[in-house]
């Protein structure tokens, strides 16, 4: 077999290997999320400062787990005294205004808590996941806990065209990390943060994927292995 990368890997490399040269440091506490290029940003990290302070990481997901372990990388869980300088993620869908649509995973729960953590939010993603508006690809997905969430989905109806119940190829619905379900939503015309805060407090709603105001910067890879580098606007920070 070649050892030639697929060219559906090399966009992740490229913006991994971006990522570590321009925002990683020796010594740093960052959070990863999940993602190809993020598992990239893993295995770029390591043994890069030989000699140097370790880079410590948080993780969002069982997935990410594995890949920093298997890297050597240093794991720490996120308490009352972590402070991440870094949280690096990606995205299903990345507007001009660097708002993200995520949970394609099924990790947007745990990511959200990572993020939180951060002084810094750097987004790795595909040149395809940018969008001019949200949801013009994928669906929004909304973590809905397990008991009557039939009655949670009918609530939502009441502020989006639909909600289905993401499920595995087997029939079986998909359960998150933390034990929820997820209901994979259209997103109406009309403004995202108002949708977002009427979805968030519905209940039975546990999180939704929609990051707004999150983002500080975007790496958007190519399978040619070039990357764009983003910045929020100025206009688009949060409160």
């Amino acid at each position: 077999m070649s050892g030639k990368p697929l060219a559906q890997d090399v966009w992740a490399r490229a913006a991994a290997v971006t990522a570590a040269r321009r925002y990683v440091e020796p010594g740093m506490t960052i959070g990863l999320g999940s993602g190809r290029a993020v598992f990239a940003l893993a295995d770029a990290l390591t043994g890069a400062w030989p000699g140097e302070p370790p880079v410590r990481v948080a993780v969002a997901s069982p997935v990410t787990e594995a890949r920093a372990r298997a890297a050597g990388l240093e794991l720490i869980d996120l308490d009352d005294g972590v402070d991440l300088d870094l949280a690096v993620d990606g995205a299903d869908e990345v507007d001009p205004q660097l708002n993200l649509l995520k949970g394609g995973g099924a990790a947007l729960l745990r990511e959200k808590l990572v993020i939180a953590c951060a002084r810094r939010v750097l987004i790795v993603a595909e040149r395809s996941k940018y969008v001019e508006r949200l949801g013009s690809v994928h669906p929004l997905p909304v973590e809905v806990v397990r008991f009557a969430w039939s009655t949670t989905r009918r609530r939502l109806l009441g502020l989006v065209p639909e909600a289905t119940l993401r499920r595995q190829p087997s029939g079986a619905p998909v359960v998150t990390s933390e034990g929820h379900y997820l209901l994979d939503c259209r997103i109406p015309p009309g403004g995202l943060a108002e949708l977002a805060a009427a979805v968030k407090s519905t209940l039975g709603v546990v999180e939704h994927g929609l990051f707004l105001h999150t983002a500080d910067a975007v790496l958007l890879g190519r399978n040619d292995g070039t990357v764009e580098a983003l910045q929020r606007p100025a206009t688009s920070q949060g409160p």
